[in-house]
């Protein structure tokens, strides 16, 4: 395999849960109501994460990636309902109510929405919406909030810091306003962070360095990251493990490392394929044919099936369980055993 990916794997990821699990998340559903019919936009989801090990949710749009990181803190609720389990230091945030779940979101498990414009205030300077974050979970006092707002501002690399407190999110740049939201995600220094899609629009140089920011954070905090994406150069970059999502389900999880060199899932397939490597001119990208199905409107069987060119007979009748394939690498497909082309046919 040559490219992007090739380059930038992880060859020291870390094991399915080299350590006690900082969360554990089993069975995880979430099910909206339309109509009188329950969807489910997440479906029996369950995994693990370690302390300082950085997860990939990978998937197209609509798969349920960022659903899946909404019901982990309840943000879903009302209008969602969540069963299953998500273990947090003992205590299962499913079962807690919103005055229970506001003592943690914030001060142990802080979150980086997908649209900074949309999640900052433009109407609150950015040091205000910092130093709330502040006074909602820490004693300190309002000088000590400002350092620390300065602290955290100067921490994820923003010019001039002291000056840009009154400042609005619209005198931002695109990747300045990112920054700021990982300052308020980390004002509390939390332990776990939910990066949904923290790099989308931005440009690579950007990208780059606001990956890397959350990699230094991470080892100098020890803090566990989620990180949401579609994009698996970012993944191959900065993950050590890596689940990769359709219509909801968990379809293949494993090591960056086995999953970009030997994956099983032909959807997992198709997304690495889909990535262009070193191609000649004017030569056709892969794509994979069809769309994502609509929660009211799922396959009787394996939800990929109808996109799929190696779907059986089985496959259209009944959804694969998930399986064990290898260390700490499993999948959800009926064709297992069957050979799979090698990355770079089918091109």
């Amino acid at each position: 395999m040559s490219g992007l990916i090739q380059r930038e794997s992880r060859e020291n990821a870390l094991p399915e849960t080299a350590n006690r699990p900082a969360l554990s998340v089993q069975g995880l559903s979430t099910s909206f109501t339309k109509q009188g019919r329950d969807l489910k936009a997440v479906n029996n989801v369950s995994f693990d994460l370690a302390p300082g090990e950085i997860l990939g949710l990978v998937g197209e749009s609509g798969s349920g990636k960022s659903i899946t990181l909404r019901s982990l803190i309840g943000i879903v609720r009302p209008q969602g309902r969540i069963d299953g389990s998500v273990l947090w230091k003992g205590r299962n945030l499913v079962t807690m109510n919103e005055p229970q779940l506001r003592k943690i979101r914030g001060r142990e498990i802080a979150m980086i929405f997908q649209e900074p414009m949309s999640s900052l205030n433009p109407l609150l300077t950015i040091g205000l919406q910092i130093t709330e974050n502040l006074k909602a979970h820490t004693s300190l006092g309002r000088q000590e909030r400002q350092k620390r707002a300065i602290e955290l501002l100067d921490l994820v690399g923003i010019p001039a810091a002291a000056s840009r407190l009154d400042d609005y999110p619209h005198q931002f740049s695109g990747g300045m306003r990112q920054r700021v939201m990982i300052a308020i995600a980390l004002a509390s220094n939390p332990e776990l962070l939910l990066a949904d899609e923290p790099t989308t629009a931005l440009d690579v140089t950007i990208q780059d360095q606001i990956l890397r920011l959350i990699m230094d954070l991470r080892t100098e905090l020890n803090m566990a990251v989620i990180l949401v994406t579609h994009d698996l150069g970012v993944v191959a970059q900065s993950c050590d493990r890596v689940a990769v999502m359709y219509a909801g389900r968990i379809i293949e999880s494993g090591s960056v490392g086995t999953i970009l060199k030997a994956p099983q899932h032909p959807y997992t397939l198709g997304l690495l394929q889909s990535v262009p490597q070193d191609q000649p001119p004017r030569t056709p990208l892969f794509s994979i044919d069809g769309t994502p199905p609509a929660l009211d409107d799922m396959p009787t069987g394996c939800a990929f099936a109808p996109r799929c060119q190696q779907a059986q007979g089985t496959c259209l009748e009944s959804a694969p369980d998930f399986s064990l394939v290898g260390s700490g690498h499993a999948a959800a497909c009926h064709i297992l055993e069957t050979a799979r082309p090698s990355l770079g046919e089918n091109k």
